[in-house]
C-alpha cells in the first residue's frame, strides 16, 4: 500500500499566528531534552542530505529563536549539571550582563 503524504505550507507570518493561538503541538520539553546523538539518530540523511548547522541563519517566524553560538564543550559541561541546563546557562549569561552593566555604572 502506497503511503499517502499531508503537505503543506504556511508562511512565517502564518506560523507566527499560529503559534500566538497556542497551535503549537510540538513537545518542545522533549525536543530540547534530545542529545546529539539522538538527534542525528533519528534523521533521515538519505531522504535529507546533511545540514550543516555553521551556516545556519536565524530568519523571522518560526522557529522563534536564535541559534546558539556556545562551544561544545561548554554546552557538554553545563548538561552534564543536569536537566534545566539551559536555564542554567542563561541564568549565568545574565548574571555576567548584570555584572557588566553595574561595572559601567560606577
Amino acid at each position: 500500500m502506497e503511503k499517502k503524504e499531508h503537505i503543506v505550507s504556511f508562511t512565517a507570518s502564518e506560523i507566527d499566528e499560529m503559534l500566538d493561538r497556542g497551535e503549537d503541538r510540538t513537545d518542545w520539553v522533549r525536543v530540547e531534552a534530545l542529545t546529539d546523538e539522538e538527534i542525528e539518530a533519528s534523521i533521515d540523511f538519505e531522504d535529507e542530505g546533511h545540514f550543516d548547522l555553521s551556516t545556519a541563519r536565524a530568519t523571522s517566524g518560526f522557529p522563534r529563536f536564535e541559534l546558539p553560538i556556545v562551544d561544545a564543550e561548554v554546552i557538554t559541561w553545563f548538561r552534564k549539571q543536569g536537566p534545566d541546563y539551559q536555564a542554567k546557562i542563561n541564568a549565568v549569561l545574565r548574571s555576567y550582563i548584570e555584572a557588566q552593566d553595574e561595572r559601567k555604572a560606577s
